[in-house]
């Protein structure tokens, strides 16, 4: 293992700790309840750890009170199981002077120029700095570029007046959470960890084997930090591939959808990834650019990841492009004045999250070209509040029988949830723009369906 210091010189703290881990006497603090804090905080608390979820957003505190998980992936049961015994939550920063273990799991966004917005990451450093006691271990999840636990957080929280791997110890151990997956969960899926230095590297890794059925160390922070981003970039990069085939083979006349699922049947050497309206989510859109970020300190450049983003964000436009065409060719009128109805605001399958969902982006295209626009979508009834859409804020999904009422000149499936009658929709007669082959799959009559 590295470490950024040289261990005889001060006295070995952390065996207590150490000690307390093992026997889940440690009490643990999760700053940030939402889709990574939460159920991280649940799942630990279930495996018997005691657990304080620290959040500012008195809302989700009056929600878990009552007993209501606003998150899919933490069952109301799971909640119920653990609330108020081995899991209790507070907005008092305070009380971090209590906790053993503090694990950060804030937003780490991009800023409106595209570079890394640290702000969460460093205010909350700077709250735990206040109240951080002896002996304690601290662990970054946020997801970041390498460097970030090292270079940003550890000056902050040695602003206490105490030393890391000293005093406190630090760790990384990136989430990798992923909304609407039913096969695996916080639990089941391996956990990436790495510390500052052989304690902070055993404290982290006791840690999360209490927690999930997997632990990963690897040698150092940074190396964690750098699992994760490399994760996201590979998908990224994968999925700008194919956007980019989509549209090359459409000029072709060649499904790319068939073309891939052919593919994929080589038993080596070949990874599906499919093609869509664009990248959403608080991962795939944003992860890579803070390495292409913080690759500019180092005089270099990321070719792949910039091409990559800048594919997989005109593909809104392309799809736009698509609708005029078959909308023009239906009326002779292109978009002006037509009815749109997008099916899915949310940015993948049967979840109700819109962050950064390319569906927003279209409806934003689609009145600047003064076309009325609804949108079906099972699991948002209402838009909610959205820093970079409030003109969509608190729009209304329309029902099944309000869109079998309204003539719409076409229909956009930006989003394959499960729970969406598409042979209703195909009934409509209406031309439809499927960027998910959603029809296709589900074996349903191809009429007035364009694949895009």
């Amino acid at each position: 293992m590295t470490s950024s210091h040289k261990e005889s010189e001060y006295p070995v703290k952390g065996v207590a700790l150490l000690e307390r881990l093992r026997a889940k006497t440690a009490i643990v603090g999760v700053i940030g309840l939402g889709y990574v804090g939460l159920p991280l905080a649940v799942t630990a608390a279930t495996r018997g750890n005691s657990v304080i979820g620290f959040e500012v957003d008195e809302k989700k505190i009056a929600d878990l009170t009552a007993g209501t998980s606003y998150i899919a992936a933490v069952t109301e049961d799971a909640l119920t199981s653990v609330n108020g015994t081995t899991f209790r939550y507070t907005s008092d920063f305070s009380i971090l002077k209590d906790c053993d273990v503090i694990v950060i799991c804030v937003p780490t966004p991009l800023s409106s120029h595209r570079e890394p917005d640290l702000s969460y990451v460093e205010n909350t450093s700077a709250e735990i700095a206040k109240h951080l006691t002896d002996e304690t271990l601290v662990v970054l999840e946020s997801t970041t570029y390498p460097g970030t636990a090292d270079d940003i957080m550890t000056p902050i929280l040695e602003t206490s007046g105490l030393k890391d791997g000293v005093d406190f110890f630090v760790a990384s151990s990136p989430e990798r959470e992923d909304p609407g997956n039913t096969t695996f969960n916080t639990a089941t899926i391996p956990k990436i960890v790495g510390g500052d230095g052989d304690m902070a590297s055993a404290l982290a890794q006791q840690f999360y084997s209490g927690v999930v059925d997997k632990v990963v160390p690897v040698s150092s922070t940074r190396t964690a930090e750098a699992v994760k981003i490399t994760e996201n970039i590979f998908r990224s990069v994968n999925i700008g591939l194919v956007n980019e085939l989509k549209i090359i083979y459409d000029a072709m006349g060649v499904d790319i959808w068939e073309v891939i699922d052919a593919a994929a049947t080589k038993p080596f050497g070949f990874m599906p990834f499919y093609p869509g309206p664009g990248l959403g989510g608080h991962c795939i859109p944003i992860d890579p650019f803070y390495l292409t970020w913080k690759a500019r300190e180092h005089d270099l450049a990321t070719r792949f990841i910039e091409l990559a983003g800048d594919v997989n964000n005109m593909m809104p436009k392309y799809v736009i492009g698509r609708t005029r065409e078959i909308v023009d060719q239906s009326s002779g009128r292109g978009l002006r004045d037509a009815k749109i109805l997008i099916v899915g605001m949310a940015y993948k399958k049967n979840i109700s999250d819109v962050r950064e969902s390319p569906s927003l982006r279209i409806m934003e295209l689609l009145h600047a070209q003064k076309t009325t626009v609804d949108f079906l979508d099972p699991l948002i009834p209402v838009l909610p509040d959205m820093h970079d859409f409030p003109q969509f804020s608190g729009k209304a999904a329309v029902s099944l029988s309000d869109m079998k009422q309204t003539k719409y000149d076409a229909i956009i499936i930006c989003t394959d949830h499960d729970d969406v009658d598409y042979a209703a929709l195909t009934d409509l007669g209406v031309s439809v723009i499927d960027t998910r082959n959603a029809i296709a799959q589900r074996g349903l009559p191809m009429t007035n369906v364009t694949k895009a």
